[in-house]
């Protein structure tokens, strides 16, 4: 495929969420990703997480099923897997087994609540894991329940990043010292590694714990959304002063609110004002009015929206594949640029591919197949 990882092969043991989103972002890359699939469809294989990746049906609570998963671990640089704490182990595919076989494979973990601790045995999502961070906390309206965000925040931000993170690092470490090692990327490590600047904020009291009060958390008027008159939104992220006197400007109010801005017992005040301006017109008259100044003020699109939109469109950072619309590889290399991604293979399309690569033979293979050893 070509791309910045050309050469690399990845082991991707097959689950859902965070840790496809890493097998996806470093097959966008150019990685060889050779999935190894249990052999049934979860909802989501065949998705947009699967692109760029091959796929192997194997038993791997067989012999022969976890001979085939060390064999390509020999030839493999990183293993990724999102199982609870103790699985990989108990299938006798745990880091130890692995690394016996190469040993400068990087073993990348990917879980919630981390290899060790009180919770890593317990199940979690997203939700849960915000809400031990501390982050979920912030998120919402003030006078109502926490409102999570998607599952961005955890399962991927402070999820899949990390492991990419780690897995790259390792990689990089292994080019000065020839070892692999395990990666432990745990989400709710990762998500407070995310909050450094709220943390900065809270030290210096410019934060409080109070949701919707705050800079960033929709408490400040030059830092939220709007009703249109149309029912659609606008959002303003008017931070700086410069930025803040342009909002004031274009929507002809007192100009005293450039040194009244910081004064949060008039917050309240100034939403309100802003709240009934903004409901005079349409989402897409004030983004014209707005477009090409500095005010930070900008279009909520919804998602059949945002790849019409010009900006979004000119950059082409969705394609679409397959019939679904998706994001294109990010982020974007000067000289190894990523390939568009291929249709996403059906689950197990590889299997006999890759098997042959590994040394198995035709006869071989049809008997492990009768045998339900790649099912």
């Amino acid at each position: 495929m070509g791309g910045t990882l050309q050469g690399l092969r990845v082991i991707e043991m097959a689950g859902l969420g965070p840790c496809p989103l890493a097998g996806q972002l470093l097959a966008d890359m150019g990685a060889e990703v050779i999935v190894v699939d249990r052999g049934r469809d979860e909802g989501l294989t065949g998705g947009v997480n699967s692109r760029g990746k091959k796929s192997l049906i194997v038993n791997v609570k067989n012999d022969r099923g976890k001979e085939i998963v060390l064999k390509l671990v020999e030839s493999a640089d990183v293993l990724i897997e999102g199982f609870r704490p103790g699985v990989m182990e108990r299938l006798g595919l745990g880091p130890d087994v692995c690394a016996a076989r190469n040993p400068g494979l990087v073993y990348g973990r990917m879980t919630g609540w981390g290899q060790e601790g009180p919770l890593s045995q317990s199940a979690g999502h997203d939700i849960n894991y915000l809400s031990l961070t501390g982050a979920l906390h912030a998120m919402g309206d003030k006078d109502r329940t926490p409102t999570p965000p998607l599952n961005l925040v955890a399962d991927y931000g402070g999820g899949t990043m990390f492991l990419v993170t780690g897995v790259l690092a390792a990689l990089f470490e292994r080019s000065r010292s020839g070892k692999g090692q395990v990666v432990d990327a745990a989400m709710v490590d990762g998500v407070p590694a995310l909050m450094g600047l709220m943390h900065t904020l809270l030290a210096k009291g410019i934060w409080t714990n109070e949701r919707g009060a705050n800079l960033l958390d929709g408490g400040a008027p030059f830092y939220r959304c709007y009703k249109c008159a149309d029912d659609k939104f606008v959002s303003v992220g008017a931070l700086e002063r410069q930025f803040f006197a342009i909002v004031v400007e274009k929507l002809d109010l007192d100009e005293g609110w450039n040194s009244w801005r910081n004064d949060k017992s008039r917050w309240d005040e100034l939403t309100t004002i802003l709240k009934d301006i903004f409901a005079g017109r349409t989402r897409d008259e004030w983004a014209a009015l707005f477009e090409g100044t500095d005010a930070c003020v900008a279009p909520v699109l919804d998602w059949d929206e945002v790849p019409k939109h010009p900006h979004m469109a000119e950059r082409g950072n969705h394609v679409e594949i397959g019939g679904v619309m998706q994001a294109a590889p990010a982020p974007r290399f000067s000289r190894t640029a990523s390939p568009l991604p291929p249709l996403p293979h059906a689950t197990g399309a590889d299997t006999d591919t890759v098997l042959a690569e590994l040394g198995y033979g035709e006869a071989e293979i049809a008997e492990m197949r009768k045998a339900g050893e790649l099912a």
